[in-house]
C-alpha cells in the first residue's frame, strides 16, 4: 500500500514540475529592492536602456545594391517580429540619399549611384569597408522568454532575406550571446547527468558488495529529486544556473540516506528470525541517526538562505526540501521495497538447504572493511599528529582561499571554439567596442547649459583619468555637432538642439525633461576585480567633480550589476558558511547536549572547508554563481558522514566495547556505506569533468573533489578528535577504561 501511494504521488510530482520556471534575469543575482536592481532596471531599462541584437554582415563589396536590398527585405521581415522596437542599418541611409536625389525611396540599381552619408550614425553602423551591422532594438525591460522568440524570429528572417550566396550573415551580440550559452548549457546538462546515472550504477555494482539488489538505491534517489521537482512547481522555486549545484548534494545524501538503510537491512536479515524483525531493528537504530543527520545538514542549507543573491536562496530552499524528500523516499519506498524482495527470495528459498540463509554475503570482511579497519587502528594511536597536520593544513586553505578568484564573465563559462563565442569576439573586434558602463543623471531640466557643459568636461576628465576608460559618448557630442562645436549658453538654444536631433539618435540618452545618460567605454580586458575597481573610482570620482545642484547622478548596466554580486561570492560565501558551521554546532547541541558530540562533527568538517579553499587555490579553480555553493555542499555531505559515524560508535559502546573497538566496527560496518556512497558520488559527477563547458567542469571536479576530502577527514580527522577529546574528558573525570 505504501509503495503503491508512492507511485501514485510521481505522478502529482510530474504535474508539479511542468509549473517549474526558469529564471536568467537580473532578479536572480540581486534582489528587486536593492538599489543597484532599482537603477538598473526601473532607471536605466525602463527609460533609456534597450536590448540589442546585432546582425553582422560581410562582404567585399558591402554597399553592392545585392547586398543593400537583401538588408532593406531582411528589415522588411525583423520589423514585423513582435517587441522589436527599431532597426537601424545603412540601407535606410542609402535609400534616404536616394530619395533626396531622384524622389524614389529605394536602393538603387547601379553600384555607381549608391551613397552612403557620413554621421556618427552610419560610422557605427560601418565600421569598414567589409562589414556592415543591422541592430534590432528592443525595450530594456524586454523579458528574457520574448528575446528569445525573437532572437528565433531573427535567425529564420536571416534565411528568407536571400542575401548573395559570398555574403556572410551572422546573429550575436551580448543579448544573443547570453541566450545561446543558456541554450547549450541546458542541452548539454541531461546527457551528461544521463551519463553520471550510469556510473553510478557502476559505482554500486562494483562498490556495493556483500548485499543484493546492489544497484536500487540510485532508483530510489531518482524518485526523491522526481518529488524535489514537483515540490519546486508547487512551491514555485525557479530553475536557475545554481539550481544544478543542487543535484550532486540530493544524489550524494540521497544516496548514502538509501545506502544505510540498505547495508543496515542485509545485516540485520542476517542475525534476524524474521524480515519484519530486521526492518524493526534496522529503523529503530538507522532512521534516527539518518534524521538526525538530515537535520545538522538541513540547519547548514538554511543559512544559504542569508545570502543576498536570490538565485542562492532558492538554492537553499531546494537543498532543504530535496532532502527531506529523499529521505522520505529512503525509509518509505526503499525499506519496503528491500523487505517485499527479502520475503520473495525467502519463498524461493524455502524448502532448500539455504534455508535461513536470506543474505548473500558469508560475513568475511570486504576489501574495503579491511582497509578502513587498519585505517582506524592507525588514526586512533597516532591521533596528535593527524590533528597538527590537518589543522595547518585547513589554516593555509583558509588564508588561500581568499585569493582564489571570483568568474562572473559569461564568456568564460562556454568552450572557447564555440560558434556563439567566435562571432561576438569578432563583433567586438572589427567593431572596436568593450564593455560599457552608464551614468544616468537625474535632474530637474536636462536643457541646462552648466549641465551639459559639466557633463562634456567631467568626460573628458574621465577619459584621461583612467587608462581602462577610452571613451565617452552622450547627447553633448550631438548638442555641439549642431552648434558649430559649442554648448549654447541658454536653455531654449539646447531644447532646439534636442528637437532637431533625430529620436533614434537621442532616445538612448535623453529621456523627457529630467535623464541624461552617459555612456563610458571600458578596454573588454578587464576581469570582473578590474572593473568592480573601476567603478569604484569612477564613484569617487562623481562625488569629488562637483556636479550642478538638483543633480542626482548613478552608475549602472549590467556590468555594474555583475560585479554587485562578487561580494556576495566572496565575502557573502564565506559568512554563510561560517554561519552554517556555528548553526550546526548548536542544533548537535541541541540533539545531544553533549558538547563533545557536537564539537567532532564541526571539527571534521571546518577541516575540508579550509582544505578545499587550499585545493581550489593550488588547482586555478575559480568561483562561479554555479561553484559559489561549495561550503554548502561541505556542510551537507561532511556532516552527514560523520553523524552516521558518530551514531554507530556510541552505539556500539552501549553494547559495551571499549572506544577502539567501537570506532572499529563503527569504521568498518557504517564506514563501508559511506565509502560506497561517496564513491557513487565521486564516479557520477566525475562525467562532468569531460564537459566542454568550463562551468561543468569545473562543477564537476569541485564535487569530485569535496566528497573525496570529506571521505579523508571522516576516516583521519573524526576518529582522531573523538579519542583524543574522549581520552581528556575521561581523564579528567578520573575514568580510564580506553
Amino acid at each position: 500500500m505504501i509503495l503503491l501511494i508512492a507511485f501514485l504521488f510521481i505522478f502529482v510530482a510530474f504535474q508539479g514540475a511542468q509549473q517549474i520556471g526558469m529564471s536568467t534575469g537580473t532578479e536572480t543575482y540581486v534582489d528587486k529592492d536593492t538599489k543597484v536592481y532599482q537603477d538598473y532596471e526601473n532607471i536605466y531599462l525602463r527609460y533609456l536602456g534597450a536590448h540589442s541584437i546585432v546582425i553582422m554582415i560581410s562582404d567585399e563589396d558591402i554597399k553592392s545594391p545585392e547586398v543593400l536590398k537583401a538588408i532593406d527585405r531582411l528589415d522588411q521581415q525583423v520589423s514585423d517580429i513582435p517587441g522589436v522596437v527599431e532597426t537601424l542599418h545603412i540601407a535606410d541611409a542609402v535609400k534616404t540619399a536616394n530619395y533626396m536625389q531622384t524622389g524614389k525611396m529605394q536602393v538603387p540599381e547601379n553600384r555607381n549611384d549608391i551613397v552612403v552619408p557620413e554621421n556618427g550614425e552610419t560610422d557605427l553602423l560601418l565600421p569598414d569597408n567589409t562589414h556592415t551591422l543591422f541592430l534590432i532594438q528592443t525595450s530594456g525591460n524586454t523579458p528574457d522568454v520574448r528575446l528569445e522568440k525573437i532572437l528565433g524570429e531573427t535567425e529564420k528572417s536571416v534565411l528568407y532575406a536571400d542575401f548573395p550566396p559570398a555574403t556572410s550573415v551572422v546573429v550575436t551580440g551580448e543579448e544573443a550571446f547570453s541566450i545561446e550559452m543558456q541554450n547549450a548549457i541546458r542541452q548539454a546538462m541531461p546527457p551528461l547527468i544521463g551519463a553520471s546515472a550510469l556510473l553510478i550504477i557502476i559505482a554500486l555494482y562494483l562498490t556495493f558488495r556483500g548485499v543484493r539488489w546492489r544497484v536500487l538505491p540510485i532508483f530510489i534517489v531518482g524518485i526523491g529529486i522526481i518529488y524535489t521537482f514537483g515540490a519546486m512547481g508547487y512551491i514555485g522555486i525557479p530553475m536557475t544556473m545554481v539550481s544544478m549545484a543542487a543535484f550532486p548534494i540530493l544524489i550524494g545524501l540521497g544516496i548514502d540516506y538509501m545506502i544505510q538503510f540498505h547495508n543496515r537491512l542485509e545485516e540485520e536479515f542476517s542475525s534476524q528470525d524474521s524480515e519484519k524483525a530486521a526492518v524493526v531493528e534496522t529503523v529503530k537504530h538507522t532512521a534516527p541517526a539518518i534524521l538526525t543527520a538530515y537535520s545538522i545538514s538541513a540547519l547548514g542549507f538554511v543559512s544559504l538562505l542569508t545570502s543576498s543573491v536570490p538565485m542562492i536562496r532558492d538554492f537553499g530552499k531546494m537543498l532543504f526540501i530535496g532532502t527531506f524528500l529523499c529521505y522520505i523516499a529512503a525509509q518509505f519506498i526503499g525499506v519496503p521495497a528491500i523487505y517485499l524482495l527479502a520475503r520473495k527470495h525467502k519463498k524461493r528459498l524455502s524448502g532448500a538447504s539455504e534455508g535461513n540463509d536470506t543474505n548473500s554475503n558469508s560475513g568475511k570482511p570486504t576489501v574495503i572493511e579491511r582497509l578502513l579497519d587498519k585505517t582506524t587502528v592507525f588514526t586512533v594511536n597516532h591521533p596528535v599528529p593527524i590533528l597538527i597536520i590537518a589543522g595547518m593544513l585547513c589554516i593555509f586553505g583558509l588564508y588561500a582561499d581568499q585569493s582564489v578568484p571570483v568568474q562572473t564573465d559569461e564568456k568564460e563559462f562556454v568552450p572557447q571554439d564555440m560558434d556563439a563565442l567566435i562571432h561576438i569576439d569578432n563583433f567586438y573586434k572589427i567593431t572596436e567596442r568593450g564593455e560599457s558602463v552608464y551614468l544616468v543623471i537625474q535632474t530637474g531640466d536636462n536643457t541646462d547649459p552648466g549641465l551639459i557643459r559639466w557633463m562634456d568636461s567631467f568626460s573628458e576628465y574621465i577619459v584621461d583619468s583612467h587608462s581602462n576608460v577610452y571613451g565617452s559618448t552622450s547627447i553633448v557630442s550631438a548638442v555641439k555637432s549642431l552648434n558649430s562645436g559649442s554648448i549654447p549658453d541658454t536653455n531654449s538654444e539646447i531644447a532646439k538642439i534636442y528637437d532637431t536631433i533625430p529620436q533614434n539618435q537621442k532616445a538612448s540618452y535623453l529621456h523627457g525633461n529630467n535623464l541624461l545618460m552617459m555612456e563610458l567605454s571600458v578596454n573588454n580586458d578587464l576581469d570582473g576585480e578590474g572593473l568592480g575597481n573601476l567603478i569604484d573610482y569612477i564613484q569617487e570620482d562623481i562625488a569629488w567633480y562637483q556636479s550642478p545642484p538638483d543633480t542626482e547622478i548613478t552608475i549602472t548596466g549590467s556590468n555594474v550589476v555583475f560585479t554587485a554580486i562578487i561580494g556576495a561570492l566572496t565575502t557573502g560565501r564565506l559568512l554563510m558558511t561560517l554561519l552554517g558551521v556555528i548553526m550546526i554546532f548548536i542544533g548537535l547541541l541541541f540533539v545531544y547536549r553533549d558538547w563533545l558530540k557536537a564539537l567532532v562533527p564541526v571539527v571534521t568538517m571546518f577541516m575540508v572547508i579550509g582544505w578545499a579553499g587550499g585545493v581550489m587555490y593550488y588547482s586555478g579553480l575559480s568561483y562561479s554563481p554555479m561553484t559559489a555553493t561549495l561550503g554548502a555542499m561541505i556542510l551537507g555531505i561532511g556532516t552527514e558522514y560523520a553523524i552516521h559515524i558518530m551514531e554507530r560508535y556510541y552505539e556500539e559502546k552501549e553494547k559495551g566495547a571499549t572506544s577502539i573497538e567501537a570506532m572499529r566496527q563503527a569504521s568498518t560496518k557504517i564506514g563501508s556505506a559511506i565509502v560506497t556512497s561517496g564513491l557513487t558520488t565521486i564516479f557520477g559527477f566525475s562525467a562532468l569533468i569531460v564537459s566542454p563547458f568550463l562551468i561543468n567542469q569545473n562543477f564537476g571536479l569541485i564535487t569530485v573533489m569535496i566528497v573525496f576530502l570529506a571521505l579523508i577527514s571522516s576516516f583521519f580527522v573524526f576518529p582522531a578528535t573523538l579519542i583524543l577529546l574522549e581520552k581528556i574528558r575521561d581523564r579528567r573525570k578520573g575514568s580510564h577504561d580506553i
